[in-house]
């Protein structure tokens, strides 16, 4: 008998278990999750901080993340096959990853249908921060990171970006 043991295998009783189930759905998502959520908030508060239009933030927000999720579906589809990384089908990665880049920068354009300028952008930012509190926990109970950590991360992103679409939206309004 050896005096070492193999690791712990984790059983496999579908097409996509543990560790796989983590690089091929969760992962992609997350990241869609992330950079929808982050990306799409300089555009999106530039312009309601530049033409005080809600409705025109309504429209940026959801071309931005409409194209923003194309682009991520197409970026993650095409940078691999996924037969030497194992991480499964491009289609499915881009349609995970596209995805969740779409939903990521819709809900927080979504209270820019209110037509009065303060309550959108305090409704926008509600959402916003319920959005990093959201990507925290997923990354800490997929990635096993800390709560705190995963939250101070992922806000420190959000609030480098809203500063720069807040300088650029202050600029724009002269």
């Amino acid at each position: 008998m050896s005096a070492t043991t193999a690791p712990a295998k984790i059983p496999q009783t579908g097409p996509v278990d543990g560790q796989s189930f983590l690089l091929k759905r969760v992962q992609p998502a997350l990241s869609g999750l992330m950079d929808g959520s982050l990306s799409t908030l300089a555009p999106i508060f530039a312009v309601v901080l530049a033409t005080h239009r809600p409705l025109t933030a309504f429209f940026t927000g959801a071309a931005t993340a409409l194209g923003a999720g194309v682009s991520m579906a197409f970026s993650e589809g095409l940078s691999h096959t996924g037969d030497l990384t194992g991480r499964g089908s491009p289609v499915l990665r881009g349609a995970i990853t596209g995805g969740g880049t779409f939903a990521g920068g819709i809900f927080h354009t979504l209270p820019f249908l209110i037509p009065g300028y303060g309550a959108a952008i305090s409704t926008a930012i509600i959402v916003v921060a319920s959005e990093l509190l959201i990507l925290a926990w997923l990354r800490h109970k997929f990635f096993q990171t800390s709560f705190a950590r995963s939250f101070v991360a992922v806000t420190v992103g959000g609030v480098i970006i809203a500063s720069l679409s807040a300088g650029l939206g202050v600029l724009a309004a002269g």
